[in-house]
């Protein structure tokens, strides 16, 4: 390999890890559903409501509702029932499409990195001989 230095080489490197991070796009490349807009539907069922979300994950609440309107008009149907505030307080939680979608999500997210942790561990480090170098 050009540039390689067999010297500086170690042949027993510390722990690897792969990482790898996912998202689910629209056909025209526009996130429609990723780790943040897990995050932020998770705060949204913790706390129920969407101002209580935001301040948990230090983000604008412009900022939050932007991403939870995106992802609703992107799949066509709500993710949250919202209730108008008032005396009592207003408040938001999941509709059933948002609880599966945070769900199967949640699955993809574990498949995923199983996968990748398996196909890393056979390719890279089972399959990389470092004494060939």
């Amino acid at each position: 390999m050009e540039g390689f230095d067999v010297a500086t080489f170690k042949p027993h490197p510390k722990k690897l890890v792969v990482r790898s991070k996912i998202w689910i796009e629209d056909e025209n490349g526009d996130v429609v559903f990723g780790s943040g807009r897990l995050r932020i539907l998770n705060a949204v069922e913790e706390h129920g409501s969407i101002l209580a979300a935001s301040k948990q994950l230090n983000m604008s609440y412009r900022a939050v509702w932007g991403k939870i309107k995106a992802t609703e008009e992107r799949l066509g149907q709500p993710l949250l029932s919202r209730k108008a505030g008032g005396a009592r307080g207003g408040g938001s939680e999941l509709t059933p499409l948002g609880k599966a979608l945070v769900e199967r999500f949640r699955q993809l997210q574990k498949l995923t990195e199983t996968a990748a942790d398996n196909l890393f561990q056979d390719i890279f480090i089972d399959g990389l001989d470092y004494k060939t170098f």
